[in-house]
């Protein structure tokens, strides 16, 4: 049996596409590779774009327990800025998120396989052979690579330097912002999360730490803010997760092969902007009119889509990685123009 689209990876991209394609009346079958809910390496913030695409989908943050943000406040050293953001953003643990997101795809028509990793992809005539980690064979005549940061052999991302690290952690007194805390060589965000438990997401561009210990001792030492905040903070888990090689700031620019890319697939948004489930989900709802212009065309609408936050991206990366204690001065003294920044570096792909 031929399905008409095999979307690889069950993320906010994959589900998203899943759903707008199904509701469009495509045959669609999702293969996704964890078997249950689990934590990626993500900021989990969702801006207001995000919340305008789930809207879409029938979603919205505050019913699936998200918490809201609409402060943030930047540290280096002894120094730090408060800044009230020009729109309510909210944090929600992906593992929740992407359940909503592909119980939404399941009640659309999806077909939803999980617990199974994609091998390797083929072109056999006019469809696509697809290899599961099982040895079974599944056939489709369109396929979406979403499969987040994990690459696929043969449509392999270039390497990026950047080690990304994950943790959840209690907090020994509650959190009422997101905080950006950059240090020498990374830069990370605290952010508080529903039950109680904040999330700490990092980029490091060199070695990444040896464990939770280390991880949290490297940000505290970082700023006087980061200090107080860890102070007492009590991982939830044995081990962040990490994962490696992230090509921070890339964006896909062909050549062609017949598959469409949505999501870390396409680009990948440092993440600190917040913009990264935003890019996914629209990415996912512009796919079922994509699937008649074929790949090329949809690649070169959503490389359109996503010039300007991923230019607005780039040189406030580079910030944090050189002048960390510049930016956050400039940042105390102009605090307009932090909200002027955030404002503008939106994605503004919906709404």
């Amino acid at each position: 049996m031929t399905d008409g689209l095999l979307v690889i990876g069950g993320g906010p991209a994959g589900a998203s596409a899943a759903i707008a394609a199904a509701r469009a009346g495509h045959q669609v079958r999702l293969v996704e590779r964890t078997a249950a809910p689990s934590e990626p390496v993500c900021g989990q913030f969702l801006g207001p774009d995000a919340t305008i695409a789930l809207a879409r989908l029938g979603l919205h943050p505050a019913d699936l327990g998200a918490v809201p943000i609409d402060r943030l406040t930047l540290a280096h050293g002894r120094t730090q800025a408060r800044v009230r953001l020009p729109f309510t953003g909210w944090s929600l643990p992906r593992s929740v998120l992407d359940a909503a997101l592909l119980e939404k795809a399941a009640t659309a028509g999806a077909t939803i396989s999980r617990g199974r990793a994609v091998r390797a992809v083929a072109r056999d005539g006019e469809a696509w052979r697809v290899r599961l980690d099982d040895g079974a064979e599944l056939q489709a005549r369109q396929v979406v690579l979403a499969s987040g940061k994990h690459g696929l052999r043969g449509f392999a991302r270039p390497a990026g330097g950047s080690v990304g690290v994950k943790l959840h952690l209690r907090l020994a007194a509650p959190l009422d912002a997101t905080v950006l805390l950059p240090g020498s060589g990374f830069y990370a965000g605290l952010q508080p999360g529903p039950d109680g438990l904040a999330n700490l997401c990092a980029a490091f561009a060199h070695t990444p730490p040896r464990d939770a210990a280390d991880f949290l001792a490297r940000v505290a030492a970082a700023s006087a803010l980061g200090a107080r905040l860890l102070a007492g903070a009590v991982p939830a888990q044995a081990r962040p997760g990490a994962i490696g090689g992230v090509p921070y700031g890339w964006m896909f620019a062909g050549p062609e092969d017949g598959v469409f890319r949505i999501g870390d697939q396409f680009a990948v948004v440092p993440s600190f902007c917040g913009d990264g489930v935003a890019m996914a989900l629209t990415a996912g709802l512009a796919l079922a009119d994509g699937l008649a212009t074929g790949p090329a065309a949809f690649h070169a609408a959503l490389r359109r889509r996503l010039a300007r936050p991923m230019r607005w991206a780039a040189p406030t990366a580079a910030l944090f990685a050189h002048a960390p204690g510049l930016l956050v001065r400039a940042a105390a003294l102009l605090p307009g123009g932090v909200r002027r920044v955030a404002a503008g570096a939106r994605v503004r792909l919906v709404g």
